[in-house]
Parts: C-alpha cells; structure tokens; sequence
C-alpha cells in the first residue's frame, strides 16, 4: 500500500523526495500502437504537448486514438523529485503529476484540438483527485512549449469556463505552466500503452459531458 497524505498536499522543493540521478529502468524504444519511437529526437514539423488529466493509463489512450498524433509517452512532470518511482510519485511527496506527452503533426491536427479532448475528457475543476482517484499526481495541468501554446491555453480555459459555469461546474483548478524548467520523467515500462497491453485495464478517465468550445478550427489556421 502506497503512503498517502491525508489531505493531499503539494511538497516544497525541500519536503519532495530527492529522487535519483539516473532512472532505475530503460524506457521501451517503440509505441505499441502507433509503431513510433517514444523518445526523441522526433521528426522535423512534429510538436510537443504535455498534459495530466487524472490516470495517465486512459488519459495516453485518449491521445493515441487521435488522428495526428505521432506518438504518447506516460510520465511524471510538475514536481521536484529527480527520476521518480510510480510508488514515489502515489505517496504525493514528488509534487508530480501523471501527465502524457503528446507528439503531433499539426498539419493533421492542431494544438486547439488537442485542448479540446484535454478538457472534454476529465473534469478540471476537481482540484487533487479526478472522480474516486484522490491524490496531487491526479490534478489537472498542462505544461506549456511555446509562447502560442500559452496563449491558446489561455484562450481555451476561459471559453470553457464560461461553458462549465452556465452548466453548474465549479472553478477550473488546472496547473498551467511552462514545460521549461519542468523535466518530463518518462513513467516505468509497464505503464507505457498500458490499456493496449490490458485492454480490460482500470481507466479512471471521464469528462463532465459538457462540450468545449474551441478547438474546431482547421489544423494549421
């Protein structure tokens, strides 16, 4: 059984656990479903997203079934600990999130669409937890790459924040931050494509059933 803080809690830099300088196991070299690499170097026009929406297991498969995207990539990211353990990230004392890192084509799918699945497919409001998972590994975030990534972020938060308020929702609580400075930690083996490799697997991942707003336009516009 992990150890679990009461009432979850985010650690200081100083509290969080200090991790590893190397990681304690090697990171497969292909997707299972899409055949691609996970770790790059990745092809030229191919862009970076990151992002955490409770479970990372349901949440890469959301991104792996969307046409465009090139390959996912389970991990941790968000937090303090250097080359965390899945066990160390669950007791909440690495500051981490589960988060997926998304690799895609953006002439076949664009930044605002992936926003769209990203808020559609969890419920941003919940703080530390999504549905029965509570815990900070759980919250919702989205680590930034570029200038327009943020202000596309900034964009799609506020439109469906209006959509979500009229609906009856609460305040969206998503972390959105710069991906610089914010090491993404690829996850153990296991983890990787885990709902391909046990297609009968837990998948946390739901949304709110209200539609988001943005994120209908053209790839490329």
């Amino acid at each position: 059984m992990f150890l679990q803080r009461r009432t979850p809690q985010l650690p200081t830099p100083e509290e969080a656990l200090k991790g590893r300088p190397v990681p304690e196991f090697a990171v497969p070299s292909r997707h299972t479903v899409l055949g691609n690499p996970l770790l790059g170097p990745y092809p030229e026009g191919l862009e970076v997203a990151d992002f955490a929406l409770g479970c990372f297991w349901g949440a890469e498969r959301k991104f792996w079934q969307t046409e465009g995207v090139w390959t996912t990539l389970a991990g941790y990211q968000g937090g303090s600990t250097e080359n965390p353990a899945y066990e160390e990230v669950c007791s909440g004392l690495t500051g981490h999130t589960e988060a997926v890192r998304v690799v895609f084509d953006p002439e076949t799918v664009s930044y605002a669409e992936l926003l769209k699945l990203f808020w559609e497919s969890h419920d941003p409001t919940q703080g530390f937890r999504q549905g029965n998972d509570v815990g900070t590994q759980y919250r919702s975030a989205i680590y930034t790459h570029s200038p327009e990534q943020e202000a596309a972020v900034a964009a799609s938060r506020e439109a469906y924040q209006k959509v979500l308020t009229a609906a009856g929702h609460g305040t969206i609580t998503t972390e959105i931050l710069p991906a610089r400075g914010r090491t993404f930690w690829p996850a153990e083996p296991y983890h990787q494509q885990y709902l391909d490799k046990n297609p009968a697997g837990y998948c946390g991942i739901g949304g709110t059933g209200v539609s988001c707003p943005i994120g209908v336009a053209p790839a490329g516009e």
